[in-house]
């Protein structure tokens, strides 16, 4: 039997695009509102926002685009039209309907992989979207269990892999966010590997974990086999 058993992988930005379509959102936000304020700070201030209104809407489109309407509020002293605010809400919406896209090597690896591992989805987010979004990917099939959580933090790990896996210590968490998906899974005692994405929101961001022979960075998740096996060797 492999030392690791259970791979758990992140979802938004690890198995498929997501920031890119927050960013065009972003973009069409400071569109609609170029004629009511000249904040030269905008989307430092919707950003704030965002990461402000995480205790109370969690992570999400639900979140981002009430976090846009409370913005325009603030940047217009109120003075922002109805008709701006429904455009605005329209554009949160629209984060519901772009189309999903896989990132590279992801079937080919899950297919790999799901002959030697119970493969399971540590995911945080809105519940319907993430649903969504895998239902949309054609990767549902590849995994063993689905977990849509509201935070990610060691107790959360230590929760799930009790529960979907042979142990933390047997466990190998995927992820582009080191804040979220490679700190507090070593905090839980499992192993790690870090796959960046250009677009990573900055809330995300953390410093690598320095002298820990449980975590490696790789460039692509084509490249994830091998770390397995790098593990395997060093630790087995």
């Amino acid at each position: 039997m492999p030392l690791i058993t259970t791979i758990a992988f992140d979802a938004d930005d690890t198995l498929w695009q997501n920031e890119q379509f927050f960013r065009l959102t972003e973009q069409r936000f400071a569109d609609l509102l170029k004629d009511y304020t000249d904040a030269p700070d905008l989307n430092d201030r919707l950003i704030k926002a965002v990461t402000a209104n995480l205790q109370y809407y969690g992570f999400g489109m639900k979140g981002f685009a009430l976090s846009m309407v409370e913005t325009a509020l603030e940047v217009t002293d109120h003075r922002v039209p109805g008709t701006v605010i429904a455009e605005i809400l329209a554009a949160g919406r629209e984060l519901l309907t772009y189309p999903l896209q896989t990132l590279p090597y992801v079937d080919q690896v899950l297919g790999q992989l799901q002959d030697s591992h119970r493969l399971i989805i540590i995911t945080k987010g809105d519940t319907f979207d993430q649903e969504r979004k895998l239902a949309a990917s054609g990767l549902a099939d590849y995994f063993a269990a689905v977990e849509i959580v509201t935070d990610k933090n060691p107790a959360t790990y230590a929760r799930i892999f009790e529960r979907h896996s042979d142990g933390a210590a047997r466990t190998l968490m995927v992820g582009n966010s080191l804040r979220s998906d490679i700190l507090p899974p070593l905090a839980a005692g499992s192993f790690a590997v870090y796959v960046p994405h250009a677009l990573t929101w900055s809330y995300e961001h953390a410093d690598e974990p320095e002298g820990e022979s449980r975590y490696a960075k790789i460039e692509h998740i084509g490249e994830l086999p091998a770390a397995i096996a790098a593990f395997e060797s060093s630790h087995g």
